[in-house]
C-alpha cells in the first residue's frame, strides 16, 4: 500500500511538474505573439506609426507589450519584452529582456503602456547583446520621430542610439527613457527554450529560432520590408 501510495506521489509531482514547465513556456509565447500584435496594430494606423526611414533603418527592435509604469511627476517602469536583430539570414531568434526603474518624465497616476526600442546602430547592438546596460548611460535614447515620414526633419541617425516610443490609451508617440535599465530576462529565456541561451547568440543568428518566434518575426520582417520599400 506504502509502495502503491508514493508510486502515485511521485507521478503526480511528475504530471505537475511537467504542467508547470509547459505553462511557463506558454507564457513566453504569448509575450511574443503580443509583441507581434503590438506591432502590426502601431503600423496598421495611418500616418501614425514608426517612420519608414526609422524602421527601415534599425539594426534591432524590443518591444514590451503591457509595461507597467506608476508615479507622481516622477515615476519608474517595469515590464518585460522580446528583442530580435537583423543578420545575413534575416531576423534573428529572439531574446528575452526585462526593463526596470527610469522616469517617463510628467506623469499623474498608474497605467500600462506599450513600448517599442528600435536600436539604430552597431555601437546599440552591441549593448542589446550584452546582459545588462543603462539607457541614457550606457546607450544614449531619445523619443523617437513619429508619422509615415516625420524622420525627414528630424537628426535622429545622430542623436541616439535607441530610439524609443510608447502606445498608451490609442495614443502614440516618442518616448523619454533615460535611467532605465535593461537585462536579460534568464527564466523567460529558459522557459521559451528549455535552456539557457546568451542574448549574444540568438541576436547574432547563432541559433534556430523556434516555431513559437514566428508571429513576431515574421512581422517584424513584413514592416521592415514595407518600410524599406517606400
Amino acid at each position: 500500500m506504502n509502495k502503491a501510495f508514493l508510486l502515485c506521489l511521485v507521478l503526480g509531482l511528475s504530471v505537475t511538474a511537467i504542467a508547470s514547465d509547459k505553462s511557463e513556456k506558454n507564457k513566453s509565447a504569448e509575450r511574443v505573439q503580443a509583441a507581434a500584435d503590438v506591432l502590426n496594430e502601431i503600423q496598421a494606423a495611418p500616418d501614425k506609426g514608426i517612420p519608414e526611414d526609422v524602421l527601415a533603418s534599425a539594426e534591432c527592435a524590443a518591444v514590451v507589450p503591457s509595461m507597467l509604469k506608476a508615479g507622481f511627476v516622477f515615476g519608474g517602469n517595469y515590464g518585460r519584452g522580446v528583442a530580435s536583430c537583423r543578420t545575413s539570414k534575416g531576423w534573428s531568434a529572439p531574446t528575452f529582456f526585462r526593463i526596470e526603474g527610469g522616469s517617463f518624465g510628467l506623469q499623474i497616476g498608474g497605467e500600462a503602456v506599450d513600448l517599442v526600442m528600435l536600436v539604430m546602430n552597431k555601437d546599440g547592438m552591441k549593448h542589446l547583446m550584452s546582459s545588462k546596460f543603462k539607457l541614457g548611460a550606457d546607450a544614449s535614447v531619445a523619443a523617437g520621430p513619429v508619422g509615415r515620414h516625420a524622420a525627414a526633419d528630424t537628426d535622429w541617425k545622430l542623436r541616439a542610439q535607441v530610439l524609443s516610443y510608447s502606445r498608451s490609451r490609442g495614443v502614440f508617440g516618442g518616448l523619454e527613457l533615460n535611467g532605465a535599465v535593461v537585462s536579460q530576462d534568464k527564466n523567460g529565456t529558459r522557459d521559451f527554450y528549455g535552456h539557457m541561451v546568451l542574448s549574444k547568440t540568438s541576436l547574432q543568428g547563432q541559433v534556430e529560432a523556434p516555431k513559437e518566434a514566428y508571429p513576431f518575426l515574421e512581422t517584424l520582417a513584413k514592416w521592415a520590408k514595407a518600410a524599406a520599400d517606400k
